[in-house]
C-alpha cells in the first residue's frame, strides 16, 4: 500500500486514560507503536493532524485545563503539525477535518489511538461514510475492559478484537505498525 499521499491521524492520544478513574487497558505497546508511526510521518516530511477530546462534560479529566488532557509524552504537534479539538466521538464531527484533508489533496487517512471501540472506531466509520481510504493500525490502539450490562465485564482485548473485524469487514483497511513501516520503507526504495 503506498503512504506517500496519506495523512497520519493520531485520535485522543492523551494523559487522562492513564488515571485510575478509568477502566484497565490492554496494549502495553500502544504508545511505542504510535511514536513509531509519528517518527516515520515526520521524517518523511508527511502531514500529521492531531485529534484531542476536548470534553464538555462537567468534572471529565479529557476536559481543558486538566491534566489528562494534555497528550501522552511525544505525541503532541510538532513543527506546525495541524491540532483537530473535538467534543464528540468522531473527529470528523464539529471540526474542519474534511476539510483540512481535501485541501491537502489526500484520500488515505491513516489512524491509530485511544479508543478502539469509541472515538477512533466512530472515526475510522465516518472518515470511510465520507469517502476516504481509512486504514487502522490495530496494534497502536487501545481500549478499556467495559460491563457488559449483565453483571460482567468484556475484556478490552475482546473489544479491541470484535470492534477491528467490524471495522475491517466494512469500514477500513486494517494494518500493524510493522506492516505500515515495511510497506513506507519499500515505496522509499522503490522512488
Amino acid at each position: 500500500m503506498d503512504y506517500a499521499n496519506s495523512v497520519l491521524l493520531p485520535v485522543d492520544m492523551q494523559q487522562a486514560f492513564d488515571l485510575p478513574s478509568w477502566p484497565r487497558r490492554w496494549n502495553e505497546a500502544v504508545d511505542r507503536n504510535g511514536l513509531a508511526l509519528l517518527a516515520a510521518w515526520r521524517a518523511r516530511g508527511l502531514p500529521v493532524i492531531h485529534v484531542r477530546h476536548d470534553s464538555v462534560t462537567p468534572g471529565s479529566t479529557l476536559a481543558p485545563g486538566q491534566t489528562g488532557n494534555e497528550f501522552r509524552p511525544g505525541f503532541g504537534p510538532q513543527g506546525g503539525e495541524a491540532l483537530v479539538t473535538k467534543g464528540v466521538n468522531s473527529a470528523f464531527i464539529g471540526t474542519d477535518l474534511d476539510l483540512r484533508l481535501k485541501r491537502l489533496g489526500v484520500r488515505r487517512v491513516v489512524v491509530f489511538g485511544i479508543t478502539t471501540d469509541m472515538c477512533v472506531s466512530t472515526t475510522v466509520r465516518t472518515g470511510a461514510n465520507l469517502g476516504y481510504d481509512m486504514v487502522l493500525v490495530e496494534d497502536a490502539c487501545d481500549c478499556f475492559d467495559l460491563p457488559d450490562g449483565a453483571g460482567g465485564t468484556i475484556s478490552a482485548r475482546e473489544s479491541h478484537r470484535a470492534h477491528v473485524a467490524t471495522l475491517r469487514f466494512e469500514f477500513a483497511t486494517v494494518a500493524t505498525t510493522r506492516e505500515v513501516l515495511a510497506a513506507m520503507d519499500a515505496g522509499a526504495e522503490a522512488a
